[in-house]
């Protein structure tokens, strides 16, 4: 016996029941023609929530729009993490391009005391807090990384907090330019550590491997220019030359942060990030490409 809603579907045409489909009005989830019931996926927005569909199959019941306020006959939204990376990343990026800035003697500021603030609130929480999210999501190296960084933002918050923990200060009363060379050895560190990370870039794409690379070059530099101190001050050399690395490793995290932020809902073009020949994209990609009759030529040839 039909239901009233299967009724208003019908249209009585030489004797011939005929229900509507998808193609006739877009709404029905089953397609009678044929004498055969065949099941239809639901199609745009979740598909007509009065659609008729067998409620009792969990596989079958349909992620309805606005489903959520019928319980029991439309399993609710799954609720699944967004992509963490790019804010991550946009936290790295918008810290290290304001202390590379000062590091490269911007605007005459002698000191990095105004990205203390910075390195505790985004650099430091925001990207950590990231980290977490990319642990709960199944990524351990976005997790190590992230989490690393923010830690590392937020020790650097401490060391350079004015008047607060005293740390430089305190240094500096014990040994002849002590706070430089506990900092220097502090910079050498985290070049091995992005070192290690650097290694595992090697199968992903040529903006991220370029991001770990300019980041490494500019901890080795701006270490050895924190330990070449002879003249009672940082290497000014060196020091320029970690910040400019640190420059073009805040832009990448950004380039990077863009990457994973625009797609087909958002940008109307893909942001290209190069894969490596090796990868697996670039192997892909390689396989797809038919040489058969290049090669053919070659040997007629």
């Amino acid at each position: 016996m039909a239901t009233a809603q299967e009724t208003t579907d019908v249209h009585a045409t030489g004797g011939e029941t005929l229900f509507h489909n998808e193609e006739t009005n877009g709404t029905s989830a089953v397609d009678y023609a044929g004498n055969s019931a065949k099941e239809r996926k639901p199609y745009d927005y979740g598909g007509n929530p009065l659609a008729h569909i067998r409620t009792n199959d969990p596989e079958l019941r349909m992620p309805a729009f606005g489903g959520e306020f019928q319980p029991g006959l439309y399993r609710a939204p799954s609720r699944k993490f967004a992509n963490p990376a790019p804010l991550g990343l946009s936290a790295f990026a918008l810290t290290t391009f304001v202390l590379s800035l000062i590091n490269l003697g911007t605007r005459d500021i002698a000191a990095p005391n105004l990205v203390v603030a910075i390195a505790y609130g985004y650099g430091g929480l925001v990207q950590l807090l990231a980290g977490m999210w990319e642990m709960a999501v199944g990524n351990t190296f976005g997790a190590t990384a992230l989490s690393s960084y923010g830690g590392f933002w937020i020790s650097f918050a401490i060391v350079l907090t004015p008047g607060g923990f005293n740390i430089e200060e305190s240094l500096t009363k014990t040994s002849p330019y002590p706070f430089y060379n506990s900092f220097g050895l502090y910079l050498m560190g985290w070049f091995i550590f992005t070192f290690i990370l650097l290694i595992c870039t090697l199968r992903s794409t040529v903006a991220f491997f370029l991001l770990f690379f300019t980041l490494d070059m500019a901890f080795l530099l701006l270490g050895i220019g924190y330990l070449q101190n002879g003249s009672g001050a940082p290497n000014e050399g060196c020091i320029k030359a970690g910040g400019a690395f640190g420059i073009l490793a805040a832009f990448l995290a950004w380039y990077n942060a863009l990457a994973g932020i625009a797609d087909n809902s958002n940008s109307f073009f893909v942001i290209p990030v190069a894969h490596f020949p090796w990868s697996d994209k670039g192997r892909e990609r390689r396989q797809k490409v038919n040489n058969d009759v290049a090669r053919d030529a070659s040997v007629l040839a």
